[in-house]
């Protein structure tokens, strides 16, 4: 399938790095309204100069387009890529409020087009090796989930708006702090969940700016900080934190009646996922008894869990094909758009559907502006059951 970027900024790079581990994806050029991110892309990446989005859209030979301006493009971009008769892949999120969302959603259906949103990462071997465990019933019925996105302080202390790409596109941290870390992060839990438990029905949510001055001049200041208790369907409750505050920590604890499954980070496509039984053998209930005062003396010394790690196992890793962008970026962004391109060529539904995109707006507006809500929200949106990769 023959793609385009519209916006070559700093994760076009990434996109861009796993293009040799899909065949079946062709780009064939790129845009940005910024004509040094385009040639510096082009540099890296040799691909046909679009001289503005409508000549984009009035190119026949693109099929695809991936959306991958700044969040408060997303909605005019991908409007006017449908309305051309475009499928389209939009980087996260959807839209800037659900009310944008839907009306894309709406647009893509009419249209018979597909619509589909990053992130991917629930088709990842690690979102999937999870999802089989719970299928499996491997910790018996889920009662909570943790789930964490909290990308350390970076700023003013990391200087982040110093970073740069493999093409040397600087990091868009005034449009970073202007959006807020929830609309930047939280879907990388969230769309694990939805996948997991379906569409959630109420969330209870605060958020707040706790560090105002990042070391750069911005027009606003989006919270930075962010905690939610989101209500699934059969009891499932799970506490979303996300922010630029506390210690970088990506994972997610699901707590079962029969176990615990723990995985250290969703942003990396094959970390692996751990079980670890509520009922110990006769052997690890005794080495418990034994070691535990010496888990006290290590956790207050070390931070790892002390002898936890002998109680666990490995949950066999999904056999799920894919690449990573890079070592300090271990994700296939390209797993959506692939998605997308198999999912036309079979004739059958995206996994990523545009109400999937809607409903996770829709839960990151309540989680990031608590406030516009009472600070207590009834999800309206709900989606099609996805499908998981693996067997079950």
């Amino acid at each position: 399938m023959n793609i385009a970027f519209v916006g070559c900024g700093y994760v076009a790079g990434l996109y861009a790095g796993t293009l040799g581990a899909h065949p079946t994806l062709k780009l064939v050029g790129a845009y940005d309204a910024d004509p040094r991110h385009l040639e510096a892309f082009r540099a890296r990446w040799p691909a046909r100069a679009y001289a503005s989005l409508e000549e984009v859209l009035a190119d026949p030979g693109v099929a695809l387009v991936l959306n991958l301006t700044n969040p408060r493009s997303h909605f005019a971009v991908t409007r006017d890529c449908l309305a051309a008769g475009k499928h389209v892949y939009s980087e996260k999120p959807l839209a800037m409020s659900v009310i944008e969302a839907r009306s894309l959603a709406l647009e893509a259906r009419q249209r018979g087009l597909v619509l589909a949103c990053a992130p991917c990462s629930l088709l990842s071997p690690a979102a999937q090796a999870m999802w089989k465990a719970l299928r499996d019933g491997a910790i018996g019925r889920v009662r909570l989930v943790y789930g964490n996105f909290d990308d350390g302080m970076i700023a003013p202390r990391q200087e982040p708006w110093n970073w740069r790409n493999d093409a040397g596109v600087a990091w868009p941290a005034r449009d970073e702090f202007e959006v807020g870390a929830t609309y930047e992060h939280a879907g990388y839990v969230l769309t694990w969940l939805a996948a997991f438990f379906g569409p959630a029905q109420r969330v209870t949510a605060f958020a707040s700016t706790q560090i105002p001055d990042k070391g750069i001049e911005v027009a606003s200041m989006a919270p930075d900080f962010s905690v939610g208790c989101v209500e699934y369907g059969d009891g499932v409750v799970a506490r979303i934190t996300c922010g630029l505050v506390a210690p970088r920590d990506k994972s997610m604890t699901i707590v079962g009646d029969d176990g615990v499954l723990f995985v250290g980070n969703v942003r990396d496509d094959h970390a692996p996922v751990y079980l670890r039984r509520a009922r110990l053998s006769r052997w690890q209930a005794a080495l418990a008894r034994r070691t535990s005062g010496l888990d006290a003396w290590l956790a207050a010394r070390f931070p790892w869990p002390g002898t936890a790690a002998l109680f666990q196992e490995r949950v066999p890793a999904a056999a799920v094909r894919g690449a990573i962008a890079s070592r300090s970026k271990p994700v296939d962004f390209l797993r959506g758009p692939a998605e997308v391109a198999a999912a036309i060529a079979e004739g059958r539904p995206c996994r990523l559907t545009p109400e999937l995109g809607v409903h996770v707006v829709e839960l990151i507006e309540a989680l990031q502006y608590p406030g516009r809500h009472g600070h207590h929200k009834a999800l309206a949106s709900t989606f099609p059951a996805i499908t998981p990769i693996t067997s079950s």
